[in-house]
């Protein structure tokens, strides 16, 4: 598991680093709120989790915190000097699922670091945003959009477009996509009602629709999206 570690303090951050490799977990280091932001539009989907300094040179761990829960769910530890009511709600409100004060044992982070590891695994996240080519799902206000315009979508249209969402690059047969749309509609849903919504999904999602490019047929074994 990869943790992206954002700490100004290089001393800290060093041991921290360090102690984070012996207990078997790859990192990436970052000393600013810049680097780190790039590192996190290059490549956000590498980490499993990621400890953040509340104060750093150039802005706060809060930014960072923003801007991970806006495209992923993934879990988010503020590391801080600061131990005020508000600041701690403020962090929590915001998504951060733990906070720990300076000065701390290193031991009680790494117990804290498998403890929320632990709680995502049981319950799978939708990521917050999914972006397939040009077409955008916000997930948290059940919304779409096709280069920043919103699509209307019917309820099942919605969820199909959500299990192509959360199964990038995936090959998914019908059968997969029938039972995964009759869980979660709760209703039953046959193969003819598939191949309609499909078409609809294509009609208002794919530029040609004659030609998919977004929902393609894998032929004799069922639908991809995404690379």
């Amino acid at each position: 598991m990869k943790i992206l570690l954002v700490e100004d303090d290089k001393t800290i951050a060093s041991g921290l680093e360090y102690s984070l490799q012996q207990d078997h977990y790859s990192t990436v280091l970052c000393h600013d709120v810049a680097s780190a932001k790039k590192v996190l539009e290059e490549d956000i989907d590498q980490f499993a989790l990621c400890l953040f300094d509340l104060q750093l040179p150039d802005g706060s761990g809060y930014e960072l915190c923003r801007m991970v829960k806006e495209r992923r769910d993934i879990p988010v530890i503020f590391l801080t000097v600061i131990d005020d009511e508000v600041n701690v709600v403020m962090g929590l409100d915001m998504g951060a699922d733990d906070y720990i004060t300076k000065p701390f044992r290193v031991r009680e982070l790494l117990s804290r670091i498998k403890t929320v590891l632990r709680r995502y695994q049981k319950s799978p996240h939708t990521r917050a945003i999914i972006d397939i080519d040009n077409v955008r799902i916000h997930t948290l206000e059940g919304k779409v959009y096709k280069n920043g315009v919103e699509v209307s979508l019917t309820a099942l249209e919605y969820r199909l477009l959500l299990i192509f969402g959360n199964h990038l690059g995936q090959v998914l047969t019908r059968n997969q996509l029938l039972e995964q749309i009759w869980d979660m509609a709760g209703e039953f849903v046959n193969d003819n009602t598939l191949t309609v919504y499909i078409k609809r999904l294509r009609e208002k999602l794919e530029d040609d629709p004659g030609n998919p490019a977004l929902i393609r047929t894998v032929r004799g074994l069922g639908y991809k999206v995404g690379d």
